[in-house]
């Protein structure tokens, strides 16, 4: 059976997006090719708008303005720790959890040589412009625990003034886990990461 041409268009925009294949790509704009001309419209829009999306001029979220919420936000003007980051995601759950109330860094990815990512392409200069421009006594890595991420944070951690404190957030067992599921190196950094009751 041959799909309407624009339906097939629609599937392979779709099939782009990470982690969606062509069942699920098929599966969505079939749901869509039910909604009526207003829905359609709607999201459409929606969609189109994401490409007036900035990146904050000060630490690279992205932002309606050139400068982030977070950023403007008067209470946390006054903190000295940044939290560096690799995404918008990352900072995004790091918020839901309510934990961290100090400003953030975006690197915009992690080191990975085989990929052509190098210091070069990551957000490294403004990094270093903030922590000398806004007094920064300590960074936060909140970056995920991989070979790249790890090396990451050690290159960084080798081009910051000795004045700042560099730590690095806590790796383990998840809430809820069951040890017999979890994979040796997660049981290595909840050891690792464990802490006095």
């Amino acid at each position: 059976m041959k799909l309407p041409t624009n339906l097939q268009n629609v599937i392979e925009q779709f099939s782009k997006l990470p982690g969606v294949g062509e069942k699920t790509a098929t599966r969505q704009a079939l749901i869509m090719a039910n909604w009526d001309a207003e829905e359609l419209m709607a999201f459409g829009e929606s969609v189109s708008r994401l490409s007036m999306i900035q990146k904050c001029s000060i630490c690279g979220l992205l932002s309606d303005e050139n400068k982030c919420s977070i950023c403007t936000d008067e209470s946390r003007s006054y903190s000295r720790t940044i939290c560096v980051v690799e995404s918008t995601v990352d900072c995004l759950a790091i918020e839901k959890s309510d934990q961290f109330k100090g400003r953030y860094h975006v690197l915009g990815g992690v080191l990975n040589p085989l990929l052509g990512v190098g210091p070069e392409e990551l957000n490294l200069n403004l990094l270093l412009e903030r922590i000398d421009r806004e007094e920064v006594n300590e960074i936060i890595f909140a970056i995920n625990p991989s070979v790249e991420g790890d090396a990451t944070c050690s290159y960084i951690k080798q081009i910051l003034p000795d004045s700042v404190k560099v730590e690095r957030i806590g790796f383990g067992m998840p809430m809820g886990g069951s040890l017999e599921y979890l994979d040796p190196l997660t049981i290595n950094m909840a050891f690792t990461n464990r802490q006095e009751m």
